[in-house]
C-alpha cells in the first residue's frame, strides 16, 4: 500500500488512520504485543509493509525496545500494546523513557467508550496511571480528533525537552470510521519547545569564563539529546576548561579525551568529584541535579560560580539554587559562545586535575578469580570503543561508566534516572534493529538479565547480532555492597541463585559460553564478537567486589570511600 499524500480525504478506519499517520511520521519500526483491544490496529498492519513490527515477550520490554531504538536514532520510538495488564505492564518502560528525557509514543488499546469506567474486562484507566510519568497523554474519544491527536504526540514527544507521550485509543474509534486529514502544522496554546537565548546571558557567560581560574564543565543528558557533542567538544578546547559528566552524559565527549575528568556524583571519579568541589566555575549542561550527582547539595561545589542552562525551565533552581539560570537549547548556546569567547589559558589547572585522575578507579588485581572490572576491560579493548552498549542497573553499570572508553554519544543506553533493572536486554534489542551495522553489547548482571531474559527468544526470532555479558556473581551486587558497607554485613535476601546461562541460550536457540579465568574471557568475548546472531556470556566474577569510589549517603561528594 502506497504512502497517502498529506491531505487526504478517503474515508478510512482510526486504526488505518493511526497507521497512515506513523508513516507520515516517517516510522518504519515499532515494537509491540497484541492483545483482544488492539487487534483493529493489528489487521490494519497487514496491509502495510512499510512498517516493521516487532514482536517483543512481555510489554514491559516493548518500551525498553523502543527506548533503546529512540535513544541510538535521536528519533522517536513507538510502543504498541493492548488494554489492561498491557498497558499497566508498559509503565515502567513509560516511566524509564520519562526520567530520561527519551522521545517515545505509546500507543495503548482501551475498551469502547460506552464501557470505560464500568470495571470491563482488561479496562483500566491508564490515562490517569501515566499522567505523572509522561510528557503529555491522550485519550482519543473521537475519531475525527485522531489525527490531530496523533500528530500533537508525535511532536511534543521530540521537541523541547523529549520524553514519552501516550494515545490510548478506544476499540470502537478503531473501528469507526471518517475523513483522514493529516496537518503539517502544530498549534498548541503555551507550550513553548525552543526557548531563545537571551544575548546578555551569553555575555555574562562568556564573562565568566573570561574571569575563571579553576572552571568546569559538567555535563549530562542534555548534551546528546541536543545533539551537541561535537560543539561541546570544541567548546572545552578552545577555553581549556576540564569536563565531567553524570552518567546519562558519558559518550558526550569521549571518555579517553584529555580533558575528560569522568563521571561525577556517588560512584563519580576521584578526579571529577575533587574539580567539582575545588572549582570557582561550574558550567552546568542539561542537567537535572538528582541526587546521586548532588550529594549533599548544601556542600555540593561550594566555591563556585554556577551557570546552569536547560532547555526545560522547571529543572533551573529545582534541585540547587544557582547564579545564572539559562533557559534554552544548548546546541544554540555554545554556538553562540564560540563567537564570544577567546582561546583559554587554564594549563595550570588542567594540569593539576589530569593528575587526580590517575589515581582511580581501582581494583586487585588476582589470579585466582575473575574481577568484573577486567571483563569490562576485555570487552572495551576487543571492540576498540566502538559498540553500543546497554547496561542494566547494579555494580556492573558503574563498571562499566568507569571501564569502557565511550567515542560516540549514543553509545551508553542506560536507566540513569528509575535505576530500572531488566532495561539492558530489550533496550539492546531496540539498539541492533536501530542501528544493524554497529556492535551492540548488553552488559548485564545476573539478577538483572533474569527480571527480561525472555527476550531472547525475540533475539533469536530476528537473528539480532546482541551478545550479552552476564557477570555472576551470585548476589543482588550493589544492595549486597550497601548492605556490607552500611548495615555491617548484615545481608538480607541478596543471596541468588540462577539458572545455567549456558544452557539457557542453547534451550533458545542461542549461543551460549561460559568463562571462568581472564584468558577463558578474552577467548570467549572473542568468539561471541565473531558468531552471527545473539551470544550470552556467563562470567563467573568474584563474588564480594564493591564499586568504588562511592560517596556514603548524606555526605559531600568530596567525601569519598577509596580503598587503599
Amino acid at each position: 500500500m502506497n504512502i497517502p499524500p498529506t491531505q487526504n480525504t478517503n474515508i478510512i478506519s482510526g486504526a488505518h488512520m493511526l497507521i497512515q499517520a506513523l508513516l507520515l511520521e516517517h516510522i518504519d519500526t515499532i515494537f509491540g504485543y497484541p492483545g483482544g483491544a488492539v487487534l483493529p490496529i493489528y489487521d490494519a498492519l497487514y496491509d502495510y509493509q512499510q512498517i516493521r513490527h516487532i514482536l517483543m515477550r512481555h510489554e514491559q520490554a516493548a518500551v525498553h525496545a523502543a527506548d533503546g531504538y529512540a535513544r541510538v536514532t535521536g528519533g522517536t520510538g513507538v510502543a504498541l500494546v493492548t488494554s489492561g495488564p498491557g498497558a499497566t505492564n508498559a509503565i515502567t518502560g513509560i516511566a524509564t523513557a520519562y526520567m530520561d528525557s527519551v522521545p517515545l509514543v505509546i500507543i495503548t488499546g482501551q475498551v469502547p467508550t460506552n464501557l470505560i469506567g464500568r470495571d470491563s474486562f482488561q479496562e483500566v484507566n491508564i490515562y490517569s496511571m501515566t499522567m505523572d510519568i509522561t510528557k503529555h497523554n491522550y485519550l482519543v474519544m473521537d475519531i475525527n480528533e485522531l489525527p490531530r491527536i496523533i500528530k500533537e504526540a508525535f511532536y511534543i514527544a521530540r521537541t523541547g525537552r523529549p520524553g514519552p507521550v501516550l494515545i490510548d485509543i478506544p476499540k470502537n474509534v478503531m473501528n469507526a470510521h471518517a475523513a483522514f486529514s493529516y496537518s503539517s502544522v502544530v498549534q498548541i496554546r503555551g507550550y513553548n519547545n525552543n526557548p531563545k537565548v537571551k544575548e546578555t546571558s551569553i555575555m555574562r557567560i562568556a564573562e565568566a569564563i573570561n574571569k575563571a581560574q579553576k572552571p568546569i564543565i559538567l555535563c549530562g543528558g542534555g548534551i546528546i539529546s541536543s545533539g551537541a557533542s561535537q560543539l561541546l567538544e570544541a567548546l572545552a578546547v578552545k577555553t581549556n576548561i576540564p569536563i565531567v559528566c553524570t552518567l546519562m552524559g558519558i559518550g558526550a565527549i569521549p571518555s579517553r579525551h584529555p580533558l575528560h575528568l569522568g563521571m561525577v556524583g556517588m560512584h563519580g571519579t576521584f578526579a571529577a568529584n575533587k574539580a567539582v568541589h575545588q572549582a570557582d566555575l561550574l558550567i552546568i549542561m542539561g542537567v537535572r541535579f538528582s541526587d546521586r550527582v548532588l550529594g549533599n547539595m548544601k556542600a555540593f561545589s561550594p566555591h563556585s560560580y554556577k551557570i546552569h542552562i536547560d532547555i526545560d525551565a522547571a529543572e533551573l533552581n529545582k534541585n540547587i539554587i544557582v547564579d545564572l539560570p539559562v533557559t534554552g537549547d544548548i546546541q544554540d548556546v555554545i554556538t553562540q559562545l564560540l563567537k564570544q569567547l577567546q582561546n583559554g589559558n587554564n594549563k595550570q589547572w588542567v594540569y593539576e586535575t589530569s593528575q587526580w585522575q590517575k589515581k582511580v578507579p581501582r581494583y586487585v588485581n588476582s589470579n585466582s578469580a575473575l574481577q568484573p572490572q577486567e571483563v569490562i576491560q576485555l570487552i572495551d579493548e576487543l571492540t576498540d570503543g566502538d559498540a553500543i552498549i546497554t547496561t542494566d542497573v547494579g555494580q556492573h553499570q558503574i563498571w562499566t561508566a568507569h571501564h569502557y572508553a565511550f567515542k560516540y554519544p549514543r553509545s551508553l543506553l542506560t536507566s540513569g534516572g528509575l535505576g530500572t533493572m531488566g532495561y539492558g536486554f530489550p533496550a539492546a534489542i531496540g539498539a541492533a534493529l536501530a542501528a544493524p551495522e554497529r556492535q551492540i553489547i548488553c552488559i548485564s548482571g545476573d539478577g538483572s538479565f533474569q527480571m527480561n531474559l525472555q527476550e531472547l527468544m525475540t533475539a533469536v526470532d530476528y537473528q539480532l547480532p546482541v551478545k550479552v555479558a552476564i557477570l555472576n556473581n551470585g548476589y543482588l551486587g550493589m544492595v549486597r555492597q550497601w548492605q556490607e558497607l552500611f548495615f555491617d554485613r548484615r545481608y538480607s535476601s541478596v543471596k541468588l541463585s540462577s539458572p545455567d546461562f549456558v544452557k539457557f541460550a542453547q534451550s533458545y536457540g542461542a549461543t551460549g559460553l561460559r568463562a571462568h579465568t581472564l584468558e577463558e574471557a578474552r577467548d570467549i568475548i572473542s568468539i561471541a564478537i565473531n558468531t552471527p546472531g545473539p551470544v550470552i556470556m556467563e562470567f563467573d566474577v568474584v563474588e564480594e567486589e564493591n564499586v568504588y569510589p562511592i560517596v556514603p549517603p548524606g555526605r559531600s561528594n568530596n567525601e569519598m570511600i577509596i580503598p587503599e
